[in-house]
C-alpha cells in the first residue's frame, strides 16, 4: 500500500521511544514531534478519501439500489467523451452524467489523435472498446475555457523547441489548428487567440476520430455521431456543435 513506508517510519519511530529509556528528553520529543508529523501526513489525504467514499455510498450508493445492482451486471452507455484533466472541468459534475451513462477519457487538452497502434495505443483501445464493444451512439469532444494545455500549444516556439518531456509532444497533436487560428485570428491577443484554439483543437479531434475506420465505419452507418462541445466555467456556459463530414461510401474507401 502506499502509506506503507509511512506507517513503517511511525513504527520505527514509536519503538524506539519505547526502547530506548536512555534518550535524552530533547531527543525524545524530537522524536515525537517527528512521530506525530508523518502520522499528520498519512491522516489528512487518508481521511479526504474516506470522507468522499463514505458521503458517496450513503448519498448515492446506499440510495439507489436499483441503479447500482444493474450497473453489477454491465455496462451500455450511449455516450464516450474525451474531456481535459483539469480538476475544474469533471464532465459527470457539468454534464450531469450519472454512473453507466458516459465512458470517458480524460487527458491533457482533451485531444485525440489519429489512428496510430504505436504511438497512440492506450487511446486507440478506448475508442475500440467503446465503439465495437460498448456499441457507444455518441462521441463527444469537449474543450474548456483557460485550457493550460491550448495555451501550451499556443506558445510553442516556431522552431519546436521543447521545454518539456511529454506535454508539447502531446498538445502538438493539434498543431493545425494553432495554424489556422495564428493565420486568421492575427489582430487578437494571446488569451483570445487562446479561446478560439480550444474550439478549434475540438474540430481537429473530431476530424482524427475519422482515422479510425471503425468510427469512420459508425458514422457512414448512421449509428455513431461525433459532436464537439466547449464549456467555459467562467461565465457558465456551454457550446455544442456538429460537423458535416460529407461522407459517402467512396470517400471512405
Amino acid at each position: 500500500m502506499a502509506n506503507d513506508p509511512y506507517e513503517e517510519a511511525i513504527s520505527g519511530l514509536k519503538k524506539l521511544l519505547s526502547e530506548k529509556k536512555e534518550l535524552t528528553a530533547e531527543a525524545a520529543a524530537k522524536v515525537r514531534s517527528i512521530t506525530s508529523e508523518l502520522a499528520s501526513a498519512v491522516d489528512k489525504s487518508a481521511e479526504r478519501i474516506r470522507a468522499g467514499f463514505d458521503h458517496f455510498k450513503k448519498e448515492n450508493f446506499e440510495k439507489n439500489p436499483d441503479l447500482y445492482g444493474e450497473l453489477a451486471k454491465g455496462q451500455s452507455p450511449k455516450f464516450m467523451v474525451f474531456a481535459c484533466s483539469d480538476s475544474r472541468v469533471c464532465p459527470s459534475h457539468v454534464l450531469n452524467f450519472q454512473p453507466g451513462e458516459a465512458f470517458m477519457v480524460r487527458n491533457i487538452a482533451n485531444m485525440v489523435p489519429p489512428y496510430d497502434k504505436t504511438k497512440y495505443p492506450g487511446i486507440g483501445a478506448a475508442i475500440e472498446y467503446a465503439v465495437l464493444h460498448l456499441k457507444v451512439e455518441n462521441i463527444l469532444v469537449i474543450g474548456h475555457s483557460a485550457c493550460g494545455g491550448i495555451k501550451g500549444l499556443m506558445s510553442i516556439p516556431d522552431d519546436g523547441t521543447t521545454k518539456s518531456d511529454f506535454i508539447e509532444d502531446w498538445v502538438s497533436i493539434c498543431k493545425a489548428a494553432k495554424a489556422k487560428v495564428q493565420f486568421e485570428c492575427k489582430h487578437l491577443d494571446l488569451a483570445d487567440k487562446c479561446t478560439f484554439l480550444e474550439k478549434e483543437a475540438v474540430n481537429i479531434s473530431l476530424g482524427n476520430l475519422l482515422t479510425y475506420p471503425f468510427v469512420r465505419e459508425g458514422v457512414l452507418k448512421k449509428t455513431l455521431a461525433l459532436k464537439g462541445g466547449h464549456y467555459d466555467f467562467i461565465n457558465g456556459s456551454l457550446e455544442l456543435w456538429n460537423l458535416d463530414f460529407n461522407l459517402n461510401p467512396v470517400s471512405l474507401i
